[in-house]
């Protein structure tokens, strides 16, 4: 099931709510119409509007990543030792008293007059805690996704969330602090400096895990000399072609094994807690490379943990990242080959401004381009399970299960990217005719799940509006019955395009 992109310049409202927005809920068309653009910067305003505080009563089960990591280590342990004790502990014979009872029971006359009550069901097991964090980890960004106004914001935290991705299927560890991640190095640097958010990502532990950083030890370190242990290049390649330069721009092999030099000791302290609070981020200065390095040509002294955050403050405004960043940015939100002019004015911008988001987002809203290009991108798999339940309401389960399950199904299992570089931003890797029909699959789930429809055609109107082509509306007039009506709006081509 294709579905044609459009060749006209979209409306306004439809931008606002799809091309920068999560989708519009019914009653926000008539909110976005009369000044789309301020619509989407008031919530650029809107002090802390990315965060996610742990002292929200609705957010009660949610830890800190030390903490988070913490249990995950002594719960990993503690299933080790069972593990162990279950392998060596031998068979118990049946004891005589055991026996006894057994006979007596063989020989007792049941008559049918008797009722011999079923053995009880053993209890469920607990889930593991990664798996109980995990959930109320999604649950938090569901529900903040359910809450926005318009959705720019949360747009932005899923942007960069992914730029600067981990992947739970790294480990337990990584699985019981995605969400912390997320909340800790993106969220509160949404609207920031992208210098502040690039250290933050860099020094988390569940960062450091991901990538490998705590096994990176400088050849000529204490540690290195005593344990014999090598490096690891693996968050200084990343950084650089990933998260900062980007590919072709300029950086050498030797500038990745210099960088990575630079960030040894950068580290997460273990279950021990010999280096600090186990699961917390540490420098291990006995790990660290000693002397100056290299780095693009410039020389970084000899300096501990401070020699890393001076060549990542120094990469965070160099020019290449600043082509990178604008890159990214105008692909994901304006087309799959974004306008030179564009490109060039967001880097401008991130220049000026000493890489300002808050900026380059007022930017990406001002560009005549964003408004002018038409919505030919799909909306990501979390994008459109987000406007199906803001269109139709979040539905009487509170537990993220079903959405967490259409993601998996979808092929965006939330915080699981299938590297470093993050899901795919290009329009054709969420159209193929097997992602439609998953696609058209979750449409009618969810309107199967929604108790009072009304028409599907005044619900097009709110969320679609004058874009609804005569195809759709005609499909949907002549709909059998309103959860049919409801399924053919969610795969409307105007309802999953952005």
């Amino acid at each position: 099931m294709a579905i044609p992109a459009p060749n006209s310049p979209p409306d306004p409202a439809l931008v606002a709510s799809n091309r920068f927005g999560l989708g519009a809920r019914p009653g926000d068309r008539a909110r976005i119409a009369g000044d789309p653009r301020g619509y989407l910067k008031a919530e650029l305003r809107q002090p802390d509007i990315a965060l996610i505080s742990l002292d929200d009563p609705a957010y009660a089960g949610l830890l800190g990543s030390t903490s988070a990591i913490h249990a995950s280590m002594a719960a990993n342990f503690q299933r080790k030792l069972d593990r162990e004790h279950m392998a060596t502990a031998p068979a118990q014979p049946a004891t005589a008293s055991v026996q006894a009872m057994s006979a007596q029971a063989a020989s007792a006359q049941v008559t049918p007059a008797q009722s011999v009550p079923p053995p009880a069901a053993p209890p469920k097991p607990a889930p593991p805690i990664e798996a109980t964090l995990f959930r109320a980890e999604a649950q938090a960004r569901f529900d903040k996704a359910l809450r926005a106004e318009a959705g720019f914001v949360e747009r932005l935290v899923y942007f960069w969330s992914n730029h600067f991705c981990v992947s739970v299927a790294k480990d337990n560890i990584v699985r019981a602090s995605a969400g912390a991640f997320e909340r800790e190095a993106i969220r509160p640097f949404v609207l920031g400096h992208f210098a502040d958010m690039l250290m933050a990502v860099e020094r988390h532990p569940a960062m450091l895990f991901y990538l490998d950083n705590q096994q990176s030890v400088g050849p000529d370190s204490r540690a290195g000399k005593n344990r014999q242990r090598g490096l690891n290049e693996n968050l200084a390649r990343e950084i650089m072609e990933l998260h900062t330069l980007g590919v072709g721009s300029g950086y050498t092999q030797a500038d990745v094994t210099s960088f990575a030099h630079i960030l040894t000791g950068w580290t997460m302290a273990g279950r021990e807690g010999r280096l600090g609070e186990p699961g917390s981020s540490v420098f291990n200065a006995n790990a660290h490379e000693p002397g100056d390095a290299v780095l693009l040509g410039k020389t970084y002294p000899a300096g501990g943990m401070g020699q890393a955050e001076a060549a990542l403050n120094d990469i965070a405004s160099h020019p290449a990242t600043a082509q990178h960043i604008a890159t990214e940015l105008a692909r994901h939100f304006i087309s799959d080959e974004p306008p030179p002019a564009v490109v060039a004015r967001l880097a401008k911008v991130f220049t000026k401004s000493d890489g300002n988001l808050r900026a380059l987002a007022s930017t990406l809203i001002d560009m005549p381009e964003a408004w002018s290009t038409p919505l030919a991108k799909m909306r990501s798999p979390f994008d459109y399970i987000a406007a199906i339940r803001r269109a139709t309401g979040p539905g009487p389960a509170i537990d993220p299960g079903q959405s967490l399950n259409w993601l998996n199904a979808l092929g965006e299992p939330l915080w699981q990217p299938p590297g470093p570089n993050g899901f795919s931003d290009q329009a054709d890797s969420w159209a193929s005719a097997e992602g439609m029909k998953i696609r058209l699959d979750i449409a009618w789930q969810a309107a199967r799940q929604v108790k009072d429809i009304g028409n599907p055609n005044d619900m097009l109107d709110a969320v679609v509006g004058p874009s609804a082509s005569p195809e759709t509306r005609q499909a949907i007039a002549r709909a059998e019955s309103k959860q049919q009506g409801l399924a053919l709006l969610l795969m409307a081509p105007e309802f999953q395009r952005r």
